[in-house]
């Protein structure tokens, strides 16, 4: 498997439409841990590892925000975070899948970690893991385009971490000659990516009921 159908893969979910809807925060944390409700996180956690595909907009939307109320996610800052960058970095894909591996299991929704992982099975030419965590990856970020339109400052897209507002920036295609503002919001850090007459606003949030 080429590199190059790697990235074909990766952006090519951007062409696809996705509906715009209203994030409600608080109604995510309740279902999350309500037992009863088909959101709650076990739930939709034991989809999102069988068949991905399966998952709705609204399902999408409760896994990745629902980082937000939940323990035990991994950080870039981390140590074992760090190591599996490192392995990365020198391109020991063999470690990458190891290290990669212990974290998914701690940590499945974490975008940073599924880009390693995808790198890693592609260079090995692992079409099946490759192909299974490339769904994940379109969930989870179809769940951030669903978010908002990013044109308007009311209407922003809204991602868990600068990190995953990176991935987006990358996925958007929005390059380098982009210049960025920021101003603080009630919940986050509203970006502004600005090229000429062209906006696209960015809410990296940070939730504290």
């Amino acid at each position: 498997m080429k590199y190059y159908f790697f990235l074909l893969l990766l952006f090519f979910s951007v062409f696809g439409l996705a509906q715009k809807s209203k994030i409600d925060f608080k109604a995510i944390e309740k279902d999350l841990k309500n037992d009863t409700s088909p959101y709650n996180y076990e739930k939709l956690i034991f989809k999102y590892k069988g068949y991905p595909k399966s998952l709705d907009s609204i399902e999408a939307q409760h896994i990745y925000y629902g980082r937000n109320f939940i323990t035990g996610t991994i950080s870039t800052t981390d140590d074992d975070f760090k190591t599996l960058a490192e392995a990365f970095k020198n391109e020991n894909f063999d470690d990458c899948i190891k290290e990669g591996k212990a974290l998914y299991e701690k940590d499945p929704t974490n975008l940073d970690v599924l880009l390693i992982l995808l790198k890693a099975y592609d260079s090995k030419k692992d079409g099946s893991n490759f192909i299974h965590h490339l769904s994940q990856f379109r969930t989870l970020t179809d769940a951030i385009r669903s978010s908002g339109d990013g044109k308007f400052e009311k209407t922003p897209y809204l991602v868990n971490s600068v990190g995953d507002e990176y991935i987006l920036l990358n996925i958007l295609n929005l390059g380098k000659d982009y210049t960025r503002g920021s101003k603080s919001v009630r919940d986050g850090i509203l970006d502004i990516w600005e090229k000429g007459n062209n906006k696209v606003y960015i809410k990296v949030l940070y939730i504290d009921f």
